[in-house]
């Protein structure tokens, strides 16, 4: 017993030192992506949400004495390396929607955009994924609602449904392109049902919603932040949808927000999927998803 409190005391010094990093990584970055000038102000995006990751996963391990970027270690880039091809599917279905533009200071070259933005696109992940860790330390282990179990066959129904909801967006971009953002989830929550890897659909059957209102209110805190660092930020993405454009907070109209909800779960489904193909022990490691006072 009397060894593990210098063991506390250890863990304790590092978070601090990595809430230290990273309020020094917002504190440069914010200032200098909203009032900056010449080349550095472009290059703010990571390391201004690397700072908030960092401060985010350091405060659930100060409340907790556990975090994922801790329980992940050596492993920690992970979570950044799996935001890339996640974000990039996204990007590629917009090259149909045309919902989001991007606005740069000057021409990029083809090898500097990409480079670029894959390093951008990295951080939305375990962006979203720390901060579900630092809700969940704040929530009941249980938050038990109505129980959703369908059968098999309506199942497969689900995740058929969501190819249907893909392809209309993909046909009918103008009409249907809400429905991107739920399609993706039910489409990889099947598979990741089918492949034995953790999926949503299965706490939601015995009736505990906790995973999934864990990863709303990370989402939505998420996109708060998206929206409002990006608002003044050069580069930064503006936003052109076909209808729900009123009522703007920052650049995205308020019925947009509405699409972090289903977002925060279809990066849950993409994430198990690559998780079980790339054999990275991710989703190991989260405990959003778990009962927190039954984890060791």
């Amino acid at each position: 017993m009397t060894a593990s409190i210098p063991n506390r005391v250890h863990r304790s010094g590092i978070a601090l030192l990595q809430l230290v990093a990273g309020l020094v990584l917002v504190g440069l970055a914010w200032p200098t992506a909203w009032a900056g000038h010449g080349e550095l102000r472009a290059h703010t995006f990571f390391p201004l949400w690397l700072g908030y990751i960092l401060i985010v996963d350091a405060s659930t391990r100060l409340r907790s004495g556990t975090s994922l970027l801790a329980r992940l270690g050596r492993f920690a880039f992970v979570p950044f390396l799996l935001s890339i091809p996640i974000w990039w599917l996204f990007e590629a279905i917009n090259a149909r929607l045309n919902n989001w533009v991007y606005i740069v200071p000057h021409p990029y070259s083809w090898w500097r955009y990409h480079l670029e933005a894959t390093l951008a696109f990295s951080t939305v992940l375990p962006a979203v994924f720390v901060t579900a860790e630092l809700v969940a330390s704040l929530t009941p282990d249980q938050i038990n609602l109505r129980k959703v179990d369908p059968s098999p066959r309506t199942h497969v129904l689900i995740g058929l449904g969501g190819a249907v909801m893909i392809a209309a967006t993909l046909i009918a971009p103008d009409v249907f392109f809400p429905l991107v953002w739920i399609g993706f989830f039910f489409v990889a929550d099947w598979l990741a049902s089918l492949w034995d890897a953790p999926h949503l659909s299965a706490p939601i059957r015995a009736g505990n919603w906790r995973p999934v209102l864990n990863l709303f209110a990370a989402t939505l805190l998420c996109g708060f932040f998206w929206e409002m660092w990006n608002s003044r930020s050069l580069p930064k993405w503006t936003y052109v949808l076909p209808w729900g454009e009123w009522g703007h907070l920052f650049e995205m109209p308020l019925p947009g927000y509405g699409g972090y909800l289903p977002f925060g779960l279809e990066l849950y489904a993409l994430s198990s999927l690559l998780d079980r193909a790339s054999g990275s022990h991710l989703m190991r490691a989260l405990r959003f998803d778990k009962e927190y006072a039954k984890c060791t």
